[in-house]
């Protein structure tokens, strides 16, 4: 089973979601959590059509990172 992960950060200023693959070139981004997951699934298509191999991976995480600050 090949497995792509996305690191997924909430834009705090702007809204939306941004989303970068770990260990491929892939980057995309959405306004809400069904349209990040739908870019995803899209961009994930296109890199591996483009790559030659045209495997797909049958699984994509998306690991959401949140980040706080406040002060002391």
């Amino acid at each position: 089973m090949q497995e792509v992960i996305f690191e997924v950060r909430e834009d705090q200023v702007d809204g939306g979601y941004a989303a970068v693959a770990l260990g491929h070139e892939i980057a995309t981004q959405g306004e809400t959590v069904e349209e990040l997951r739908e870019m995803v699934r899209d961009a994930v298509g296109c890199h591996f059509e483009d790559d030659g191999a045209g495997t797909l991976p049958s699984v994509i995480r998306l690991h959401y990172v949140k980040d706080e600050a406040f002060a002391v």
